[in-house]
């Protein structure tokens, strides 16, 4: 029994993701409410963390839960934060004098965010860090948007413009699929001198988030880009020199 639970929990989790994002999904259409996509987001990524955290802890690994939690990240972190790009298309006052079509920009989203994750299982340079922006990144960012527009309503004049949010929109695509190192927040031990860029990334998302709320989120997807590329730098830098 206790060997089944083993085998099956980090899977269990991996669907547990899978729903909220399903339901994140119903609910942005049926409800009207982004708010609930962008909790039913967060919701995921900590499903996501803990199916991982899971596999690692109870040695359960399998190709079965490696393509399931690709397939559910597809759909919490690539279709339901479309969505909500797409609603904030559609409730931008700009959008009549633009094109009736160019909300389906949006679904360009889950398009790169399914090259990323079909790179990242087929790419062994990622088993200790990341080519390319994490698809739960990119996801809590997006996912942030509803809520920093409820902390501040004037920032929907950025929001919603139709403009704003395609360039947005080809940016994060692009870095997606981007050859761009980023660390991964994984931590194999707890030596601080190997983990100083994870430490330092989270202590100063900690102080970002207490006193900025959901308005951090950007700021600190910024600082993670950051702060890896100033680490794979010093580290090409020294194996160089």
């Amino acid at each position: 029994m206790k060997k089944r639970v083993r085998k099956h929990l980090p899977n269990f989790i991996t669907c547990a993701n899978l729903f909220s994002g399903c339901i994140g999904i119903v609910l942005t259409f049926t409800a009207d409410n982004l708010i609930f996509a962008s909790y039913a987001i967060f919701l995921s990524a900590i499903f996501d963390f803990f199916d991982g955290l899971a596999s690692r802890v109870l040695q359960s690994y399998s190709g079965i839960g490696k393509d399931l939690d690709s397939l559910a990240d597809m759909v919490s972190f690539g279709v339901l934060p479309s969505v909500i790009l797409y609603e904030f298309f559609q409730q931008g006052p700009q959008l009549g004098i633009v094109s009736e079509y160019l909300p389906f920009v949006a679904f360009l989203i889950p398009v790169f965010s399914a090259l990323r994750l079909a790179k990242f299982n087929n790419d062994t340079r990622q088993a200790e860090s990341f080519i390319g922006l994490p698809t739960p990144a990119n996801a809590i960012l997006i996912g942030s948007f509803p809520l920093i527009l409820q902390q501040i309503p004037n920032v929907g004049e950025i929001l919603f413009n139709p403009y704003m949010l395609t360039v947005f929109i080809l940016v994060m695509c692009a870095l997606l699929v981007a050859e761009l190192p980023l660390m991964s927040l994984k931590f194999k031990n707890r030596d601080f001198n190997k983990n100083i860029y994870r430490y330092l990334l989270l202590l100063l998302s900690a102080i970002l988030i207490l006193f900025f709320k959901f308005a951090a989120v950007p700021v600190v997807i910024i600082f993670y880009i950051t702060l890896s590329l100033i680490q794979f730098k010093l580290a090409n830098d020294k194996v160089s020199g």
